[in-house]
Formats: structure tokens, C-alpha cells, sequence
């Protein structure tokens, strides 16, 4: 059998080069619009939380950007907590929240549908997160459609 004669791995060690950027840094156009959907279960994989971070991301690039919650996406929006709302039951309980609080204190917006929270997963408007706007099942497409119209970025993320 071959020997491994390779140090062990240590704290600080570098894998990849993470300083090179292979593409320019595109920054939004004045007026430009983006829209990120969410029809994914909180909890249930990472994609929920990686295009929240990608939200943020493009509000900061300069994209007026929007957030949709619908279906089992308005799972990421609703408040939640152990023993308390607000508490971590466990590292990372809070990840939806934090970020889609930071996102809004940065200016984005935040809509989640009114049917899914009664309807499929029993919440009341009150349920949702400070700041998230709930919106009709009507509203729904007419966002998608008001941000087609802008010839807006649009990012959706389905699981399921």
C-alpha cells in the first residue's frame, strides 16, 4: 500500500485561491430592478439561504430589489424562535430572519403571499417578521409580470 507522506491539514491553511475574481464586478445600471423568488421549505436544504445572501448581494451591487415568499416560501419569513420568538434553539435557528431583516434594513423589499401563510401553513399576517409585506394571491404573478415589464434580473428558486 502506498504511504500518505503529506503534512496533516491546519487551521488557517489555504485550499483554493479565493483573491482571484475571473469577472468584472457588475454594478446595476440606475433605475435597475431585480426580483429573487422563493417557493422552497425553510430548513429543508441550503437554497433558501444561499439566494437570500444572493438578494443581498445584488441590493448591494445597486439593483432596487425585491424578495417574494409564496408557497412553502413564506416558511422563511415567518418569526420563529425556542422557548421564545427571537431565541436560538440552536446555531443557525435564526438565519432566515437575520438575513432577511438585514436585506430590508438595506432597502429591499420583502412580500410574502397571503394564501400560503393561511391557506397551505396556518400563520396569520402577525406571524410573518417585521417589515415583510403580505400580499394577496393575486399579487403574486403581477410582481413577477411588473418585473418582466422592467426587463428586471429575476432569480427563482424552487425545492420540492
Amino acid at each position: 500500500m502506498p504511504a500518505v507522506n503529506i503534512p496533516a491539514h491546519k487551521k488557517g491553511d489555504f485550499f483554493v485561491d479565493y483573491e482571484e475574481k475571473v469577472f468584472e464586478d457588475v454594478k446595476a445600471k440606475t433605475g435597475e430592478k431585480a426580483l429573487v423568488t422563493f417557493h422552497t421549505v425553510a430548513f429543508e436544504g441550503s437554497i433558501g439561504l444561499v439566494n437570500l445572501l444572493q438578494a443581498k448581494r445584488l441590493q448591494r451591487k445597486g439593483f432596487e430589489t425585491s424578495v417574494l415568499l409564496y408557497g412553502p416560501g413564506v416558511t422563511l419569513g415567518v418569526q420563529r424562535g425556542f422557548p421564545t420568538l427571537g431565541d436560538d434553539a440552536f446555531p443557525g435557528h435564526q438565519n432566515f430572519n437575520n438575513q432577511l431583516k438585514a436585506f430590508m434594513d438595506e432597502g429591499g423589499k420583502v412580500y410574502a403571499c397571503r394564501f400560503a401563510l393561511q391557506a397551505l401553513y396556518g400563520h396569520g399576517e402577525a406571524a410573518l417578521q417585521p417589515g415583510i409585506r403580505p400580499i394577496s394571491p393575486l399579487d403574486v404573478l403581477d410582481l413577477m409580470l411588473i418585473h418582466r415589464n422592467a426587463d428586471a434580473f429575476t432569480m427563482h428558486t424552487w425545492t420540492l
